[in-house]
């Protein structure tokens, strides 16, 4: 079976899509004229506005939902592979995938907005949605919709189990079968509680859970901060070849920085399109914002965090793209997943391998959470003419997902890893290709808001008004919202006289 993948990974994967990520992202940082940098203060500002309602998700909550896939293993374990699989110059490559990758999730996230329906009194959005909508093919959204339910059911989960089982066992010695059976049981109790669960359970768990590993990764730097220089200029020199031990390996660092960068934040990948879909916003654009910034929380902050601990302590091996080592500073045989333990025990001997075993779960439940919620409304875009039979194919996807919990938690670190990139590169190609034909509906939409905060009003989107067609939500459900809460504001006025 690893054969099998590696070789799907070889064509998935190639120097293509590896560029794509990177010429699309200066595209659109073009085109948007740096909207990651000039809308900066929006970014913050709207991320803790708005609220919840019946059927929709406050941004921040969507916000937290999204970064409880984000914020996983990809920035601690995956940070962790791309160094050693391409040196430190990795993580540089890792730094431009978030600054690019802001202003591609901002357009993914717009149209997923622009297009997002009201199924079964829930808002549902994502990259099906407005690839059927937007460029009316309603096949290839079938399809996209099929590929992320196989991902987030079956290719992902094993990843995220196989971290959290490892590094459980590493720090604790209980056995990584115990492991996934508490996992999958717990995630049993999460999941058939709901989407509103969900949401309740990230906005909770995830802040808090951020904050404390990057306030540890900053006690680590802060013990070695004589050397972070040298840590900086390595990455840098590393990057572009000027470096005498990695000046060779410039390739595998592009190659790895980007992969693993757009792993931990999901930009373009249209896997981060579906909790955006479920928030509550006047315009499109606010939660494009929003899921932009979510994007520096992921990249600049957290998986700098991971790769300056790694980095700083030295505890980390080299070997380009899995072959010979060329460096060899951690315990050797180690797997590159349990880096960031043994450079925070490095430092603090008897806590480092425990916390980011805690840490490493809290990340990974979390994002187990997430991936259910995609398949979820990927099911409900699929299913969505389906009433009768759509509750016991919910059921269905539920135990496939704690089967491969399971499953996943007992295999090896290698063939789940290869199981994940297959399902991102998947996953990318459509995304990619779709985004790019709809640029010019999403770039409407963000000068429709700048003009409007140009003009001192809080942005409403009005598709109309704009020549957009077949965006039905906006166009009934949230105009009787609209009405709705004007009447309710006039019946409020009228009992106060």
């Amino acid at each position: 079976m690893q054969n099998v993948v590696d070789s799907l990974n070889s064509y998935i994967w190639s120097p293509a899509l590896v560029f794509f990520f990177l010429i699309i992202g200066i595209f659109y940082t073009v085109a948007t004229r740096f909207l990651q940098i000039r809308h900066l203060k929006d970014m913050v500002v709207l991320t803790f506005k708005g609220k919840d309602s019946e059927a929709g998700l406050s941004p921040f909550k969507a916000l937290s939902m999204s970064l409880g896939s984000r914020v996983g293993t990809g920035t601690i374990a995956g940070v962790a592979t791309a160094i050693a699989f391409g040196g430190p110059g990795a993580v540089f490559w890792i730094w431009m995938m978030g600054l690019l990758g802001a202003v591609s999730s901002f357009i993914e996230i717009t149209l997923t907005q622009v297009y997002k329906s009201k199924i079964r009194g829930e808002y549902r959005g994502g990259v099906p949605f407005y690839i059927e909508k937007g460029l009316k093919m309603r096949k290839t959204a079938n399809l996209f919709a099929f590929v992320t339910i196989i991902v987030m059911a079956v290719l992902w989960p094993t990843l995220q189990a196989n971290t959290i089982a490892v590094s459980v066992h590493q720090a604790f010695g209980i056995s990584t079968a115990f492991t996934g059976g508490i996992l999958a049981i717990i995630l049993a109790i999460i999941i058939f509680g709901g989407v509103k669960r969900l949401g309740r359970v990230a906005e909770t768990v995830v802040p808090t859970m951020a904050i404390i590993y990057v306030l540890i990764c900053l006690v680590i730097v802060g013990f070695n901060l004589v050397h972070l220089p040298g840590v900086i200029m390595l990455i840098l020199k590393s990057a572009f070849g000027a470096d005498s031990v990695f000046g060779g390996v410039v390739g595998s660092a592009i190659t790895w920085g980007v992969q693993r960068g757009a792993f931990s934040h999901a930009a373009g990948i249209g896997s981060e399109t579906f909790e955006a879909g479920a928030a509550e916003v006047s315009h499109p654009a606010k939660q494009g914002l929003v899921q932009a910034f979510s994007v520096y929380l992921t990249t600049l902050v957290i998986c700098s965090a991971t790769a300056f601990t790694i980095l700083i302590t030295g505890m980390y091996n080299v070997s380009p793209d899995g072959g010979a080592f060329i460096t060899s500073n951690a315990a050797a045989g180690e797997d590159p997943s349990v880096y960031t333990q043994l450079a925070v025990e490095s430092v603090i001997p008897g806590f480092g391998t425990a916390f980011l075993a805690i840490a490493l779960f809290f990340f990974g439940f979390t994002t187990l959470m997430s991936y259910y919620y995609k398949a979820e409304t990927c099911l409900a875009f699929i299913n969505r003419n389906r009433e009768k039979s759509f509750e016991w194919i919910l059921h269905m996807l539920k135990l496939i997902l704690l089967v491969t919990v399971f499953y996943g938690s007992v295999q090896s670190g290698k063939i789940v890893w290869a199981l994940g990139d297959l399902g991102m590169g998947s996953m990318a190609w459509l995304n990619l290709i779709a985004i790019l034909f709809m640029t010019k509906t999403a770039l409407k939409v963000l000068r429709d808001y700048e003009d409007q905060k140009k003009e001192g009003k809080d942005p409403v989107f009005d598709p109309k008004k704009l020549g957009i067609k077949d965006a039905d939500f906006w166009e009934k459900d949230y105009q009787s919202m609209v009405k709705e809460d004007e009447t309710n504001t006039v019946k409020q006025v009228h009992v106060r006289m």
